[in-house]
This record gives C-alpha cells, sequence and structure tokens, in this order.
C-alpha cells in the first residue's frame, strides 16, 4: 500500500464491531446452553479464528457476516475436536480458551502462527497448573503450540502481577469448571467485558474494588449450573476508531464523526488521553447497549501537545498506543508512554517497531525498557514502513503517511485483515 499527503477529511464512519467483545460472544455463547445471537460481529481474521476452533469441538455457528448464531451446547458439551485447534494469529482466542479447555473431559492441542508460537504462554499456564490444570508447552520454550489434557480443577486465589484481560478472564473461564471459588486480583483494572459479559449470560460472579485508594481490581467466580444464550448487540471497537479519532486531529481542515463506539471505560484511555493532549473531541448520544457504555464520537482538527502517559490509565489504551505514538510525533513538545511493557508481547515488539518506524519519517523517537519518548513537532516525512505483520503498526502508520510530506509505502499492508479488513475503503469515504 501506498499512500500520500492529504488534506480535509470530511464526514460520517462506522467501525467494525469491537475485537474483544466478538470473540467473547463466541467463546460465552459455544459453553451456553441455547442460542446467542450476535449482531455486528466483527468478520477479522482473529475473531473467525475463534469461530474455526468452537466448530471443531462441536458447536454449530452460523455465520452470516456481521450477524451470527451459536447454537450452544451448554457448559458441559462441547466434544473432543477432530484436529488441532488453529489459533492463527490470535493472542485472545489462545489464553481464554485454554481456561474453557482446562476443564474439559477430553485432550486437546492448539497452535498458531510463527507470530503466535512466539508469544508467551507462561502467564496463563502458571496459574492455571495452580488450579490442577495439565497444560503443557510441547516445545518446553512456554510458548505455543500447547497440549491440555482432563484435571480435576480447584478454585484459587491468585494475584495477578499484570492487569492484562486476557489472563484475568482465563482464569476465570476455568473457574466455571472448578471446585469452590476462584479469584483474580489485578493491580489496577484490566478490561471487563469477560466479567459483564458473563454476569448476562448467567455466570456467578462478582467484581470486588479497593476502598482505601488503592487501585487493584478482584473478580470472583463460583461454578454454576448452566450458562443461558443471548442476544449480543457489540458496539464499533474503539481500537479501531482510534485511527479515525488520530486522522480526525492531525489531518488539516478535518472533521469526522465516528457512529455507535463502545466507551467502556477500561478500553476508552485514549480519549482521556486525546483530551490531555489538546484535541477538539465530543462525546455524542451516549447511551447504553447491553451493559456496555456506547457513543458516537466527533473529532475536529486539533493542535496538539505532548504530555506523560503512565500508571494505571496503560491497560485502559494498550492496544492504541502505536497511533497515539504516531499524534505524539506530530503534537508540540515530549510525549513520555512509561509502564508499558506489555508492548514488547504484542504481535510485534511494540516498543521497537513504533519508534524505528517513527525514526524512518524523521521523528526522534526513543525507546525505552518500559516505553518510549516521542520528541514531536518535527515534520514527517513520507518512508517504508515495516510492519513486521502487525495490524495496529499498518493502520497507525497508515495515519502517519496521511500527513506526511511525500509518499509512503505500507509494508504487508494487508494485515490490517486481523481486526479491520475494511480499514482502508472506509477512509476512502472520507476523501
Amino acid at each position: 500500500m501506498e499512500l500520500t499527503n492529504i488534506t480535509g477529511l470530511k464526514g460520517e464512519v462506522t467501525v467494525p464491531g469491537d475485537k474483544s467483545i466478538s470473540h467473547r460472544s463466541i467463546m460465552f455463547g459455544s459453553i451456553a446452553k441455547g442460542t446467542t445471537e450476535v449482531h455486528n460481529f466483527l468478520q477479522g481474521a482473529d475473531c473467525l479464528a475463534t469461530i474455526g476452533c468452537f466448530r471443531r469441538m462441536g458447536i454449530d455457528i452460523e455465520n452470516r457476516g456481521s450477524f451470527v448464531l451459536i447454537h450452544g451446547k451448554g457448559l458441559h458439551g462441547l466434544s473432543a475436536p477432530d484436529s488441532l485447534l488453529d489459533v492463527g494469529n490470535s493472542g485472545t482466542t489462545t489464553r481464554l480458551i485454554c481456561g474453557i479447555l482446562s476443564g474439559q473431559p477430553f485432550d486437546s492441542k492448539l497452535s498458531g502462527d510463527e507470530s503466535l508460537n512466539s508469544r508467551p504462554m507462561k502467564r496463563i499456564m502458571e496459574p492455571l497448573r495452580q488450579m490442577g490444570a495439565n497444560i503443557s508447552s510441547i516445545l518446553r520454550n512456554d510458548c505455543a503450540p500447547l497440549y491440555i489434557t482432563p484435571a480435576h480443577l480447584r478454585g484459587i486465589r491468585y494475584d495477578s502481577p499484570v492487569a492484562s484481560a486476557q489472563v484475568k478472564s482465563c482464569i476465570l473461564l476455568a473457574g466455571l469448571y472448578a471446585e469452590g471459588e476462584t479469584s483474580v486480583t489485578e493491580p489496577s483494572l484490566s478490561r471487563n467485558h469477560t466479567e459483564l459479559m458473563l454476569r448476562e449470560f448467567g455466570a456467578d460472579l462478582r467484581s470486588v474494588y479497593s476502598l482505601d485508594g488503592d487501585t487493584k481490581a478482584t473478580a470472583i467466580i463460583r461454578p454454576c449450573e448452566e450458562l443461558y444464550g443471548q442476544k449480543i448487540h457489540v458496539p464499533g471497537d474503539i481500537s479501531s476508531a482510534a485511527y479515525f479519532i488520530a486522522a480526525g486531529l492531525v489531518i488539516p481542515d478535518s472533521e469526522i464523526l465516528i457512529r455507535d463506539i463502545g466507551i467502556n471505560p477500561t478500553r476508552a484511555g485514549i480519549l482521556r488521553v486525546c483530551e490531555d493532549m489538546g484535541a477538539d473531541i465530543t462525546l455524542l448520544n451516549q447511551r447504553k447497549e447491553g451493559g456496555e457504555p456506547v457513543a458516537d464520537i466527533l473529532v475536529r482538527t486539533s493542535r496538539l501537545h505532548g504530555i506523560t502517559i503512565k500508571g494505571d490509565i496503560i491497560p485502559t489504551l494498550i492496544d492504541e498506543i502505536p497511533i497515539i505514538a504516531v499524534m505524539a510525533a506530530m503534537a508540540e513538545g515530549t510525549t513520555f508512554i512509561r509502564d508499558a511493557e506489555e508492548l514488547k508481547v504484542k504481535e510485534s515488539d511494540r516498543i521497537e517497531t513504533v519508534t524505528d518506524n517513527l525514526k524512518a519519517m524523521g521523528c526522534n523517537a526513543i525507546p525505552t525498557a518500559d516505553g518510549m519518548v516521542i520528541c514531536g513537532g518535527t515534520p514527517l516525512h513520507g518512508a517504508t514502513i515495516h510492519t513486521l505483520l502487525d495490524h495496529r503498526i499498518a493502520m497507525a502508520f497508515s495515519i502517519a503517511a496521511l500527513a506526511a510530506e511525500g509518499h509512503t509505502k505500507i509494508l504487508d499492508s494487508h494485515c490490517v485483515d486481523v481486526s479491520f479488513p475494511t480499514f482502508y475503503d472506509t477512509f476512502e469515504a472520507l476523501l
């Protein structure tokens, strides 16, 4: 994909359904009794991998585009897969499904592509083993491929060293099959889609927050007799909306309205960052759908300035840091991003990938052990962008390309299909 600078993006857009909620709707619908309807489902490669895995375990899933019907068989209705469970490039599929598989009465093996199989799985294997699970890394490197055999699970109290929705969700899902109560305490609250949705399906789950100024958050689940199918409307993914938010802010003479976006506080840190950077951004038509807060987001070209991003806000915007870094490169002053070590274990090492590509475009970007320092204000110029097949890198630097001088080439731009297959077509509608 080759791009050049533009001005005057104007109009309304919608973005695909939330990736996190789409994944969970398939998983929870599959282990619920009865039919689950999912509207505005994300037809991205990662979510399709989740569908494929549950189909291999005997679940009838009708995929009609943005509308999906899941004919669940209940908590104990999965069947032994007839082949390897292929998780593709999806870390969410891998980590969450391991919690479910650990409580099944059959053997299972799962594996993904080269990138996925290099990502760390010890963070879920350790707590699952504490619960009694039989889960092993086939290559003995704490990565996929993984092998899981039947086990009797028992509830535990787990203090997670990181605020990770994937780790938390994996343990809570295993807790559905465990004897006794299971709790997960995080240093700060990660995205809580699992807690909200499992309660809708009928799980015995509660959340506890510190009252003494501590940021720790605990989710507690007890096994229940059954989950029950639901009707789910997936809001627009704020991680996908982030690229249009950034485009509206940094591309001259722009005004963009992004419709029907989920603004769950555990996901919407980018909105706080934009406000702190001086963005002209307004939330319209705020409402709740299926327990999730939703709004339309209006953005206009703004003069941004550098800020410091650290601490408890990081888990609420971890996937948006690449596009935040692009905004920071075009802001006045210096932006510091800290406490974001998690970037190293995404589809690429995003600390390295982001800073390398910003440098290629003429920005003074400095990687650090837990984030980066971005010295903004110097005009960007076109360059060749190495995405390393990371969809968020491809989309973030496509925005940078639209605001940079000259031509930019985005290598392997097709990787946007993971979360936003219509990304480039949607932009064309604003030209």
